[in-house]
C-alpha cells in the first residue's frame, strides 16, 4: 500500500489529538508523520500507532516533502494553509478562514464528494453544525426536495476548546458549594443554564455561528435558493453537539419513509422507537463517527414538513473524522498535487 508523507498542525489540541485517533483507527496510510503547533506546545511528546513524536513548532519549513497537511483549526490556518498549498501540499482545513471561498471546496464525503476534486491546494471542513445537519438533510433533499430549513442547535462546550471544558466543571463545581461563578470563556455562567449566544452577533441580529450554517449549507449542497434559518444554543453538555432540525419538503415524504431513506443514507443510523423511548443523546454518541437520528414526525402544521433530532460528536464526525475522510478522498481520486 502506498503511504504518504503526512503534517497536523494544531496536533496538540483537542482537534489535532482526535484526528490523530481517528487516523489511527482508520489505518490511514501514513509514511511519514509531521506533529506541529505553536510554540507554547511546541516540545510535548504525543504518540500515534504506540511510536513517541516530539511536536514542533509551524514554520514554513513544516511543509516541505510533505503530501498532506491537516489544520486542526485557529490563526495558523491563515498563516500557513496558502504557503502549504504553494509548496504542493494538499490542505485540509478546519478553520472558517477558506470556508465561503468561491475557489476552495467545502466538502462532506457524504454529500458533495466530487467536490475535492475541484481542489487548488485546500479543501475546507465545515463548521461541526453544519456537517452534523447536512448529512441527514442530504438524505432528505434527495428523497423529497427541500426548501425550507429551520434549525436550532444545543451545542456542547467542547466545541469551544479545553477551555469551555474546563469552565463547565468550575461553574458547576462553584454552583453547587455556593461560591461565585466567574465567566470566563462564556458570556455568563454555563452550569445549570443554556446560553442563546455563540460567536459575535451579525446581521440581523444572528450570530456568526447561525449565518456559518447558513451561508456554508448552501454552497454543500449547491443550493443557493435553499431557505435556512438557524438559533445556535450552548447548553452544559461536555461533548456532541443535539439539532432539533424542521424541514420543509418540495414533494410529500412520511415520518416511515424518511426513517427508511435516512436509514440506507452513509453516515446515518436511525434510532427511532419512542414507545421504548429510544432517540438519540449526547452522552450516547461521544466517540462515534456517526450522525444520529431519531423523533423522525411529520409536521402537524405543513402538508410537506418534517421534524427529526439530530445528535454527532462534534469533534468527531463534526471535525475530526470528516477531515481524515476528506483526505481519504484526495487519495482515492488521485487528487495529491505533483510537484
Amino acid at each position: 500500500m502506498t503511504q504518504y508523507k503526512v503534517v497536523i498542525v494544531g496536533a496538540s489540541g483537542a482537534v489535532g489529538q482526535e484526528i490523530l485517533n481517528v487516523m489511527d483507527e482508520k489505518n490511514f496510510p501514513v509514511g511519514e508523520l509531521k506533529l506541529c503547533a505553536t510554540s507554547r506546545s511546541a516540545g510535548k511528546e504525543m504518540y500515534f500507532k504506540g511510536q513517541s513524536y516530539t511536536v514542533e513548532e509551524t514554520t514554513p519549513a513544516s511543509f516541505d516533502g510533505m503530501d498532506i497537511a491537516l489544520f486542526a483549526g485557529g490563526a495558523a490556518s491563515q498563516e500557513f494553509g496558502p504557503l502549504a498549498a504553494e509548496k504542493g501540499v494538499v490542505v485540509i482545513d478546519n478553520s472558517s478562514h477558506f470556508r465561503l471561498d468561491p475557489a476552495v471546496p467545502l466538502v462532506v464525503p457524504e454529500v458533495n464528494p466530487e467536490d475535492v476534486k475541484l481542489h487548488r491546494g485546500i479543501i475546507a471542513n465545515p463548521n461541526c453544525s453544519t456537517i452534523i445537519m447536512v448529512v441527514p438533510l442530504k438524505a432528505i433533499y434527495d428523497a423529497a426536495g427541500v426548501k425550507r430549513v429551520v434549525v436550532s442547535t444545543y451545542q456542547a462546550v467542547s466545541g469551544a476548546g479545553a477551555e469551555g471544558i474546563d469552565e463547565l466543571t468550575e461553574h458547576a463545581r462553584a454552583a453547587l458549594e455556593g461560591r461565585e461563578v466567574v465567566p470566563a470563556k462564556f458570556q455568563y455562567q454555563i452550569a445549570f443554564n443554556l446560553i442563546p449566544h455563540i460567536d459575535v452577533f451579525q446581521e440581523m441580529d444572528y450570530t456568526k455561528e447561525e449565518w456559518k450554517m447558513v451561508k456554508e449549507t448552501r454552497k454543500i449542497m449547491h443550493d443557493d435558493n435553499l431557505a435556512i434559518t438557524a438559533t445556535t444554543v450552548r447548553v452544559p453538555v461536555y461533548r456532541s453537539h443535539s439539532e432539533s432540525i424542521n424541514v420543509e419538503t418540495e414533494r410529500k415524504i412520511t415520518a416511515v419513509q424518511a426513517r427508511e431513506v435516512l436509514g440506507q443514507f452513509p453516515g446515518v443510523i436511525v434510532e427511532d422507537d419512542p414507545v421504548n423511548k429510544k432517540y438519540p443523546m449526547p452522552l450516547f454518541t461521544s466517540g462515534r463517527d456517526e450522525v444520529f437520528v431519531g423523533r423522525v414526525r411529520e409536521d402537524n402544521t405543513l402538508e410537506n414538513g418534517l421534524n427529526m433530532w439530530v445528535v454527532s460528536d462534534q469533534l468527531r464526525k463534526g471535525a475530526a473524522t470528516n477531515a481524515v475522510q476528506i483526505a481519504e478522498l484526495v487519495i482515492k481520486y488521485g487528487c495529491l498535487r505533483k510537484r
